[in-house]
């Protein structure tokens, strides 16, 4: 699968200036600053060891679309070999040593600047002295200047001014003939004097030959290497940088057929007005809140499953699967897939998500949007009210937490065959399960069900406090709601009360923020009597407005905790078991009892 082995440093750098060394497209931008650069010339010179890097070779299944790490444009030669790992330094190796154009880099700011560089012969010599200190940057005129410029400490804008200086061009270091003709020169304009060539030969068997001699050690993928193994060593060796993700790698695949995976996903994120070469006119990703989050892997997944399905293979989809994606198989599922994120963006509004803030599992966006995808009859109840309770039991079973590779791949071809075949149910749903005093757990939106529960409160129609106004998609949004204390969390420390009961969401429901600021931090009872007096609402619509939470406003006049939490709890349980179809079977066990002083 690979090689490892030491190769000459300057021959590395022929290649690339040779273009048989190349940069996969998926590759990013070159982005190291002036004092890195100094940084490792300073270890090159010395001998040190400046870390391995990794190659591929070309052809087989990697023909990706390259470019120079020169920086060329349009450039049609097929590398023979391609860089993984080292990017940064390869790339900074042959522009200060072999490139003869200024180095574009940056300053520690990020401020952009052109740069030479140079090694003082003097400095070097002197073990005192840092090897970085030798190491001298000028700018595109090869000249260092303070005062805006117009002050020059150091011209070495001509051989002549080089050879004054005793700096030693390191762009001409990694050729031999290159650097031994500047040589020749700086001896005669030193007239050849014994004491000038001793000290440059010395210079040269302690610098210039390291340079020369320099091995770097290299591990060579063979092009047979599977594409999920390349994926997972650039990822492993390469935790400094940006991890090589999949679709990564199958944009530069699909680029060696002229198709731009990046582009399209554009396309996906921002919307068109018009058809385009990628696909029917849509509303991007960005503008639909359900949908705003979701990122390129996790597209590439759901069009995996989706094809996996169609073809009658094992369904599944890990790294290994999405990498052996073809492009034709992308351009046939591209669009019903994107049908499937259109259905799927409905169906969690229906069930009152409106925002990917509140979507109770990330992970389980793909196996839903293809199950989305392959109902063309989406608008039948039946199955709509199928793909809920399967819905619902993932997360209120909390099923999609980890691992759930295996879970994704199953529940596709387990749920259409049940709604199909109206047969067994799927094991998300057969493994789901929800125990009572896991309410009190539940006290953020970092979980799956607190989210979840959220939604199934909004479902059932509740309305703001104060306007009485259904809290639907659009309300919800346009009024900035979130969840909130009903018996408010500064009352509640003020009283005493257990932080479990308080924050849990047996406490909490959707508000308005104008409500929520209305409501302060008093009391139940006072807050209540405040709405109905500066408001002018009838006691009798602030109790409706109330009881479609599943809030007992008998229990809140009276600041009534401890039953409102049992009443509250109970309800929620309901909800529960309306959702997911399951009776939850602990309800009435000795350590609900304990708890609530009864069964639930």
């Amino acid at each position: 699968m690979f090689t490892a082995k030491d190769e000459l440093l300057k021959g590395v750098l022929n290649e690339i200036d040779d273009d048989e060394l190349q940069l996969p497209d998926f590759q990013r931008s070159w982005v190291w600053e002036n004092s890195r650069i100094v940084g490792l010339l300073a270890s090159l010179t010395l001998g040190y060891p400046i870390g391995t890097i990794m190659l591929l070779k070309s052809g087989e299944q990697y023909k990706f679309k390259c470019r120079s790490i020169k920086g060329d444009k349009d450039l049609e030669k097929k590398p023979l070999r391609m860089l993984l790992d080292g990017q940064q330094r390869m790339t900074s190796c042959f522009l200060a040593l072999k490139n003869k154009d200024a180095v574009k880099t940056k300053t520690s700011t990020g401020k952009a600047i052109k740069r030479y560089y140079y090694i003082s012969i003097e400095k070097a010599l002197k073990t005192t002295i840092d090897r970085e200190d030798a190491i001298v940057s000028v700018d595109e005129n090869k000249q260092q200047t303070t005062d805006m410029g117009r002050k020059v400490l150091l011209d070495l804008s001509t051989e002549e001014l080089e050879f004054k200086e005793k700096m030693v061009p390191l762009n001409l270091c990694s050729d031999f003939n290159e650097i031994n003709h500047w040589r020749s020169k700086y001896q005669k304009y030193y007239k050849f004097d014994p004491k000038i060539s001793e000290e440059y030969q010395e210079f040269d068997e302690k610098v210039i030959q390291t340079i020369l001699n320099y091995k770097i050690p290299v591990i060579e993928l063979e092009n047979t290497t599977p594409k999920e193994a390349v994926c997972q060593v650039f990822e492993k060796v390469n935790q400094g940088g940006v991890p090589l993700t999949v679709f990564e790698l199958l944009t530069a695949t699909y680029a060696s057929d002229n198709y731009d995976l990046r582009k399209d996903w554009e396309v996906i994120q921002e919307g068109s007005e018009k058809d385009t070469e990628f696909g029917k006119a849509r509303v991007g990703f960005k503008d639909i809140p359900n949908l705003k989050d979701v990122d390129k892997n996790s597209f590439l997944i759901a069009v995996t499953l989706y094809h996996s399905y169609l073809n009658d293979e094992v369904i599944s989809c890990k790294r290994k699967d999405i990498l052996n994606l073809k492009l034709e198989d992308y351009k046939k599922c591209r669009e019903n897939v994107l049908d499937g994120y259109e259905r799927a963006n409905k169906f969690l509004i229906g069930q009152k998500i409106f925002s990917s803030d509140y979507i109770p599992y990330g992970n389980q966006m793909a196996p839903l949007v293809v199950i989305c995808a392959l109902q063309k009859d989406f608008n039948n109840e039946t199955i709509k009210n199928k793909i809920a309770k399967w819905y619902w039991c993932g997360v209120l079973g909390e099923l999609y937490g980890s691992s759930t590779e295996s879970r994704i791949a199953n529940d596709v071809p387990q749920v259409i065959k049940w709604i199909k075949e109206s047969g067994e149910e799927p094991k998300t749903i057969t493994d789901c399960s929800f125990n009572t005093l896991r309410l009190f757990g539940l006290q953020t939106k970092s979980s799956a069900a607190y989210k979840g529960l959220m939604a199934l409160i909004l479902k059932e129609h509740c309305k703001d406090f104060i306007d009485g106004e259904t809290m639907d998609v659009t309300v919800y949004l346009d009024e900035n709601s979130d969840i909130h204390h009903v018996f408010p969390q500064e009352y509640c420390k003020n009283k005493g009360y257990d932080k479990r009961y308080w924050n849990s969401i047996v406490n909490k429901t959707p508000l308005f923020s104008s409500t929520n600021r209305f409501i302060g931090g008093v009391a139940p009872s006072e807050y209540i009597k405040t709405i109905i007096k500066k408001k002018k609402i009838a006691e009798n619509t602030l109790d409706i407005n109330l009881s479609s939470h599943m809030l007992n406003p008998v229990y809140l006049k009276n600041d009534n905790f401890d039953d409102f939490i049992t009443d509250r709890a109970t309800k929620l349980l309901n909800l529960i078991e309306k959702a997911t179809g399951k009776k939850i079977a602990d309800r009435g066990s000795e350590e609900v009892k304990k708890e609530f002083n009864k069964e639930l």
